[in-house]
């Protein structure tokens, strides 16, 4: 039976069931690909989906099917570390993390006291994430707490899935920006009005360790003690500089990751933003308590941080995701992250395949970020936020795809050679949330 929430979509379509694998072509089960595929999306939710000839013999007479056979449809692209509050300063002249923090953005956030311009972000930077295929991302706010109410409140204008925090941050930065004793009063407060309400999460948020001091950090290991349902999102070893500061404030400590773990900030739902200065004794505590690194592959070269080891992480354990980092990373796509991670890769020694790279981006990022069971899959009873992929977009990227003989070549030069115009819509919560102008 049919209804008015009921959508038809037919399209080529492209879903990952598990890890890929490094090989050239996808470990047998974990690619569900249908050539000519339909999307049967009822209200919020995915109903069913397969392939055409298969579903169309059970559907009811005289509906109404949206024709994307020129398109191809992938769950919703994931974002594991980025700051809304930092979209006006990306691509301001580069310098390294401190300077970059310095002179950028913590004048930035700043303005952020203001609420009427905190609204104004929220929506101008939820407009961008949409254009870029983007529908889920774990979100720094600002060390205000309006900053996450107005980034909240816009998203659930929307029926988005997210997860944002307000920043923690008690010392060492401008007065403007430090919460003191409010901080975590103040966490506590936005965790009530907003954890667990529509599809939208909280996730606790110091900024890293040298701006919080000890005690701000143990109070924020109580807030994931008392709901482990939190998020925890901050910055570790993305720096050289950064590390020796660390090592100078805290030199009671084993290393920088002990910091976090004295504290209670580091198990299965934590994401630690770029890790590219670790040992592999860090990676393995990390694998054994669950928590991820989120590698940030164009924000670490715009700043010159370092390469990421995906090689390390994979022979230790260690979980990662994929980010953009804005607003050190220099693009809200998708496609550009993972066309930075490729760079990164072969910096390394260390291929991207695109079958890796596209399974990061959705079902990889869910699972490392505990959402596997409602995004990043196009199946049955999943939540319906997607992306349709025109691969005729750009003249230069029409010709490559014409000359792309395999699924995998048309993949990769989507992960090399697409941006925000190859994304004809994107879908969240059921509805089409952005359509391309043209």
């Amino acid at each position: 039976m049919t209804s008015s929430t009921d959508t038809f979509i037919r399209a080529e379509l492209i879903s990952f069931a598990h890890d890929p694998g490094e090989g050239n072509t996808p470990c047998p089960g974990s690619l569900e690909h249908y050539a000519d595929g339909l999307l049967w999306l009822k209200g919020q939710h995915i109903h069913a989906v397969g392939h055409f000839y298969e579903v169309a013999p059970s559907l009811p007479e005289n509906i109404s099917i949206l024709d994307y056979r020129d398109k191809l449809i992938m769950p919703g692209f994931i974002d594991t570390h980025v700051h809304y509050v930092q979209l006006d300063i990306v691509a301001s002249y580069g310098r390294q993390l401190l300077d970059w923090l310095n002179d950028y953005t913590f004048p930035e956030e700043c303005r952020f006291a203001n609420h009427a311009h905190a609204e104004a972000l929220s929506n101008a930077f939820i407009d961008e994430m949409l254009r870029a295929g983007t529908t889920t991302a774990q979100v720094f706010g600002s060390s205000h707490p309006g900053s996450v109410d107005a980034f909240f409140t816009a998203c659930q204008k929307r029926d988005l899935r997210m997860i944002a925090g307000k920043v923690l941050m008690d010392r060492n930065a401008p007065d403007a920006l430090l919460d003191g004793a409010s901080g975590i009063a103040d966490s506590e407060r936005l965790i009530e009005d907003w954890h667990g309400k529509g599809r939208l999460g909280y996730s606790v948020t110091p900024r890293f360790a040298p701006t919080s001091t000890k005690a701000q950090m143990d109070a924020a290991g109580a807030l994931l003690r008392n709901d482990p349902t939190l998020w925890l999102q901050t910055h570790l070893a993305e720096n050289s500089g950064e590390l020796d500061w660390v090592a100078e404030l805290f030199p009671g400590s084993q290393d920088y990751l002990s910091v976090y773990e004295k504290a209670g900030l580091v198990g299965p739902r934590s994401t630690f933003a770029h890790g590219i200065h670790l040992d592999n004794g860090m990676r393995r505590r990390l694998a054994e308590r669950g928590a991820n690194i989120a590698f940030c592959p164009s924000s670490n070269l715009f700043l010159g941080s370092g390469l990421f080891d995906r090689e390390a992480a994979k022979e230790t354990g260690m979980a990662f995701t994929y980010a953009t980092d804005i607003g050190a990373g220099t693009d809200l796509s998708g496609f550009g992250t993972l066309k930075s991670a490729y760079q990164v890769g072969q910096l390394r020694g260390q291929p991207l395949t695109a079958w890796q790279g596209f399974y990061g981006l959705t079902h990889g990022n869910a699972k490392a970020l505990s959402l596997d069971s409602h995004i990043g899959q196009l199946a049955p009873s999943y939540e319906a936020d997607f992306v349709v992929i025109d691969p005729q977009a750009t003249s230069l990227l029409s010709r490559r795809i014409k000359h792309s003989t395999t699924l995998g070549e048309r993949l990769f030069a989507l992960m090399m050679l697409a941006d925000d115009r190859a994304i004809y819509e994107t879908w969240a919560g059921g509805q089409c949330q952005h359509r391309r102008d043209s």
